[in-house]
């Protein structure tokens, strides 16, 4: 083969070469342009509509943002437990009302807040993912912790909010205890499933290095990593009680992050029986949302607060009184998540029409939460 030939050759194939990843390049910014940037839901609700009184309050997060809120003080007189409730994607806190509802039965203090790029607040500039929510729920603790009436401060959060609870919790040891409900456990499989929700026919061999390149470029903007954001790593972190819930019919977080999490979570423990138990959850025919509607879950974290607060009920008072609790989720009409919606434009300023080209009937990648 003559010169020009073997330089036109191996251009040829360097360009092969080449190809498969500038297309996982290009897959992955569509990606974060989809999945990244929140839909915000406005609240269709308040305390009032669950018999709850409540003040709206601002939570000043450490870069500066002033999250809504609502704070729904227990009925006792004097010093008692607080508990900070953290929503999903796409979500508001609206739907955590069932949840305050029963923890306000049990005595405490109830914080609920809007994490950034959701519920009232303005649509974010850049990709929102379960670092934001962690930042969020930080802020919310420190908020609470700082009221002279709450005498301790446990975090309750759901799916990516649970993730957000857990980040949070590991970064204030002050944090009396985590409950998590319905969470992935680390942003890799997290990309992994959105692949599987947007029925993308993605072979395992390429969905494990393509989520890897993927999660990499959606953190890239805020400056975070995988790790910061991974659930088990933060789980490792915190040494106080966590209790772990999960629907065995949940359809967006697979039934099997919860013993990932779990292992993630004693791995680390002493091993000491009277220390800082991590316990779990399984919710049978529970789907990704609504678990508060089983008795079981409202039963279990009853009885989960009133040993890690110390009161003010006894563990069996805390969880019948729970359970007993009438709680509904609130009436608003179903949706799906905006990024599995037909691809018209990207959000964030974002938008390719060539990505109908990357995703299968012209479908969308979605992110995980409600």
């Amino acid at each position: 083969m003559s010169m020009k030939g073997r330089i036109r050759w191996t251009g040829f194939a360097a360009a092969i070469t080449a190809t498969p990843f500038a297309l996982a390049w290009r897959f992955a910014h569509v990606y974060r342009g989809r999945a990244g940037y929140p839909r915000p839901m406005p609240p269709t609700s308040d305390p009032s509509a669950f018999g709850l009184s409540f003040e709206s309050r601002l939570v000043r997060t450490a870069d500066g943002l002033d999250l809504p809120a609502w704070w729904m003080p227990a009925a006792a007189k004097g010093g008692a437990p607080a508990v900070v409730l953290v929503h999903g994607w796409e979500s508001a806190r609206h739907r955590t009302l069932p949840n305050a509802r029963f923890l306000h039965a049990l005595g405490y203090h109830v914080l609920a807040i809007d994490v950034r790029g959701h519920g009232a607040n303005p649509a974010e500039t850049l990709p929102v993912s379960a670092g934001e929510f962690g930042a969020d729920a930080l802020a919310a603790v420190e908020w609470a912790l700082a009221d002279p009436g709450v005498t301790n401060v446990a975090v309750l959060g759901h799916s990516l909010g649970a993730v957000g609870a857990i980040l949070a919790a590991a970064a204030e040891p002050r944090v009396a205890a985590v409950i998590v409900a319905a969470a992935p456990v680390d942003p890799y499989r997290l990309t992994r499933q959105t692949f599987r929700l947007a029925h993308l026919p993605i072979p395992d061999v390429v969905a494990y290095p393509l989520a890897w390149l993927t999660t990499r470029v959606y953190l890239e903007p805020r400056g975070r990593t995988a790790r910061e954001v991974s659930a088990t790593d933060a789980l490792r972190r915190y040494a106080g009680p966590v209790l772990v819930i999960h629907g065995t019919d949940d359809r967006v977080v697979p039934f099997a992050h919860m013993a990932r999490l779990v292992a993630a979570g004693r791995a680390t423990r002493t091993g000491d029986a009277r220390g800082p138990a991590v316990e779990s959850l399984a919710i049978p025919e529970g789907r990704h949302s609504w678990l508060y509607e089983f008795p079981a879950y409202r039963a279990a974290i009853g009885r989960f607060l009133a040993v890690a607060f110390g009161g003010p009920l006894s563990p069996d008072d805390a969880a019948a009184t729970a359970a007993g609790v009438d709680v509904r989720r609130p009436v608003e009409p179903d949706h799906g998540f905006s990024a599995l919606a037909k691809v018209e434009s990207t959000p964030g300023g974002s938008g390719d029409p060539g990505a109908r080209g990357l995703v299968e009937d012209g479908l969308a990648i979605g992110a995980i939460g409600t």
